[in-house]
C-alpha cells in the first residue's frame, strides 16, 4: 500500500510508549499495532485528530504517500 504510517517514528521521538500512547488515544494496544503495521484499512478523523493531539503533530507527520514499488499507480477508478 502507498500509505506509509509513521506512528513509531513519531512516537520514538518523544520516548512514548505503545501502551502509554493508546491509553491517552483511547485505543487499545492491538489497534495501534494495526495502525503502525500499516494494517489498517481506514482511520477515523476523530482517531487521527486524538493521535496529533497526543504527539502534538500534523497528520502528515503520520501518514505518507509513497509511490507503489512496482510503477503502477492504483486510481480510485482502478479499484
Amino acid at each position: 500500500m502507498p500509505i506509509v504510517v509513521r506512528i513509531d517514528v513519531e512516537l520514538a521521538r518523544r520516548k512514548m510508549s505503545v501502551g502509554e500512547f493508546a491509553e491517552k488515544v483511547g485505543l487499545t494496544p492491538a489497534n495501534v499495532a494495526v495502525l503502525k503495521n500499516g494494517r489498517a484499512k481506514a482511520v477515523r478523523f476523530s482517531t487521527l485528530d486524538a493521535m496529533c493531539r497526543v504527539l502534538g503533530c500534523q497528520p502528515g507527520d503520520l501518514l505518507e504517500w509513497v509511490p507503489a514499488e512496482d510503477g503502477a499507480e492504483e486510481t480510485a477508478d482502478s479499484r
